[in-house]
């Protein structure tokens, strides 16, 4: 692991011999590839981990990528932020869900998916063709309920709750499920068509024609497979990549029965104009680090330096053999080509829509130092807000644009702590005086750098004149000197223009730079009110719980879950508070006590 001078990791990589391995970085420069002349300039220190096996030190690789994020090593796009569809197989009558977060808890995932609406129509689909349990009732902890709950009356629940499905009969449903997630989708389909014609025939013609719409919206997703090869029953994942000017698109197409079920694509920084086998090593460590289903063949247009241990890595993860092949010629020679196309086009598509959207932020940058008579275009504005009520629980928050764009990871907020009441101008300059003094500080010492050790070009005040003012002699006080400027509301509160060294500036709405300005504001009023917003509730929350005796978090947490409300909470008596799980006598006598003033009978 190679650290900078503020002691953050820049690169993780490892070899059998790290002696030959990092000498490699700092011989002649010659020959040496832009991102390593660059990284070495940076590099101060060495740490190192030594493990049994080149398998255990993939492993630790990926880990440790995954958790720092180094500058120099390829970092795609983190596949948490994409749904899967999880189906719980550990719970006796399984559900049929969407999940952002893969668990090692006996469930069965599919995807990632990138389009969150194919998510919700597959899911929306297994629903209106199969009664599921949808609640999180434990049926293996309840001891059922009086009546079933309104799915079942309706028709969308078996109401296992009643007992009234065996588990065997529940599960011939999963597991047609489960092969329409697999791809194995045609015996659904026949037996579709054959209750549809039943219906019919029996005269049924309402069922007919709710059956006829579960198999249009089956039609509907099997519409995205692209390529069909009915003969053919391997199972692949094909991998490939496009460059282009400063970024390249990586594309992986999912082939499941003969057919190529769906396809996920990463645009990827790449100024470095990275080896492709680095790119395809680095691709496959993160794409399948969390990955539930790995097929047991990947097609590479190039073979990896150490494919044989990324093949144990994935067979160990997969719980079958996984093979990389470098197909030449035939047919998985031409998906490769057509996979490589596809990213081609895609990349195409994205530089257009990126520099079209750039023109337009380029346009408001532009618009902005010309109106405010800056010498430069404001590289990184900052946009500071306040929020309370009464001056309860009074927060501020700073948000940062860079290039005209949202810089989510340099956002910060503030939970003011020297001002009383609902004092805007107090808490404001309270804000900016830990932000900059922070800044200050780190800028001196030269070390653990965070989004305060670089300063904005312009900062942006959600008031007024007075605002701008208070902003300008707090900055004078320490010394710095960046442009200020404030927004102008119209009657109805809708900013207007920008006041700018007491001179207004309208703007007008349907520019560019009048929608950057909303979008900023927009940015910094949501995160001062949702950070408001959860230490309100976790201050109603401690109010009410945290100071009784004898209740913890796990007991709290077991309350709210049982109970639903703090004021369902409140009436229970003592025998209904024992019925909570990890409650004991004395909590309850405790908390019954609290509530009603000491008495427990």
């Amino acid at each position: 692991m190679m650290r900078d001078q503020a002691d953050q990791i820049i690169y993780v990589g490892k070899a059998r011999n790290l002696r030959n391995r990092v000498r490699q970085y700092f011989q002649s420069s010659k020959n040496q590839y832009q991102k390593v002349r660059s990284m070495v300039q940076h590099v101060r220190d060495f740490e190192y981990i030594i493990v049994r096996n080149e398998l255990e030190s993939l492993i630790l690789e990926s880990n440790l990528i995954k958790e720092y994020h180094p500058k120099y090593n390829i970092l795609l796009r983190d596949d948490k932020q994409y749904p899967y569809i999880k189906v719980t197989l550990q719970e006796p009558y399984p559900r049929v869900l969407k999940t952002r977060k893969i668990l090692k808890d006996g469930a069965k995932y599919f995807g990632p998916y990138p389009n969150v609406l194919a998510v919700n129509q597959a899911i929306e689909v297994i629903h209106d063709i199969y009664p599921l349990k949808t609640c999180k009732l434990d049926l293996t902890k309840s001891k059922g309920r009086v009546r079933p709950c309104l799915n079942y009356f309706i028709g969308r629940c078996m109401a296992p709750c009643l007992k009234s499905v065996s588990q065997e009969d529940y599960g011939v449903m999963i597991k047609e499920i489960l092969d329409f997630l697999e791809g194995r989708n045609q015996e659904l389909m026949d037996r579709l068509k054959l209750d549809m014609k039943k219906a019919a025939d029996d005269l049924k013609f309402e069922a007919a024609g709710r059956i006829r719409d579960q198999i249009q919206a089956l039609s509907a997703l099997q519409e995205k497979q692209i390529i069909t090869q009915a003969a053919s029953q391997e199972e692949y994942d094909i991998i490939h990549f496009a460059r282009g000017e400063g970024d390249l698109c990586l594309q992986i197409f999912f082939y499941r029965q003969g057919k190529i079920l769906g396809r996920e694509h990463f645009i990827m920084k790449d100024p470095y104009r990275d080896q492709a086998e680095e790119i395809l090593r680095s691709f496959i460590l993160q794409f399948y680090h969390g990955l539930a289903y790995i097929p047991k063949t990947l097609l590479l247009p190039e073979a990896l330096e150490d494919q044989e241990t990324i093949e144990a890595w994935l067979s160990e993860k997969a719980g079958h053999k996984v093979a990389i092949q470098v197909p030449k010629i035939g047919e998985k020679r031409r998906l490769l080509q057509l996979v490589h196309k596809n990213a081609l086009e895609m990349l195409t598509k994205h530089s257009q829509q990126y520099n079209k959207k750039q023109e337009k932020r380029d346009q408001a940058l532009e618009d902005l130092k010309n109106i405010l008579g800056l010498e430069e275009k404001p590289h990184r504005i900052e946009a500071y807000d306040i929020s309370n009520i009464s001056g309860v629980e009074s927060v501020g928050s700073m948000v940062v644009f860079e290039e005209g764009k949202a810089k989510k990871s340099d956002y910060r907020r503030f939970r003011i702590k020297t001002v009383v009441g609902a004092d805007d101008y107090g808490s404001l300059r309270e804000v900016l005086s830990r932000r900059f003094l922070r800044g200050m500080s780190e800028k001196e010492e030269a070390k653990s750098l965070t989004s305060f050790s670089y300063f904005p070009d312009l900062i942006m005040m959600d008031g007024g004149k007075g605002q701008v003012n208070m902003a300008l002699s707090l900055l004078e006080e320490l010394g710095i000197y960046i442009p200020v400027c404030g927004l102008v509301k119209d009657d109805k509160h809708q900013t207007r223009g920008i006041i700018y060294k007491n001179q207004e500036f309208n703007l007008d709405k349907d520019s560019y730079l009048h929608r950057l300005i909303y979008q900023v504001q927009e940015e910094a009023h949501r995160f001062a009110i949702n950070y408001h917003r959860s230490l309100r509730s976790q201050s109603l929350f401690r109010s009410e719980l945290d100071d009784i005796p004898k209740i913890g978090p796990k007991r709290k947490k077991a309350l709210m879950s049982h109970f639903k409300s703090l004021g369902k909470i409140k009436k229970a008596s003592i025998e209904e508070l024992l019925e909570v799980e990890g409650m004991n006598k004395p909590a309850a006598l405790s908390l019954y006590g609290h509530f009603h003033g000491g008495k427990d009978d």
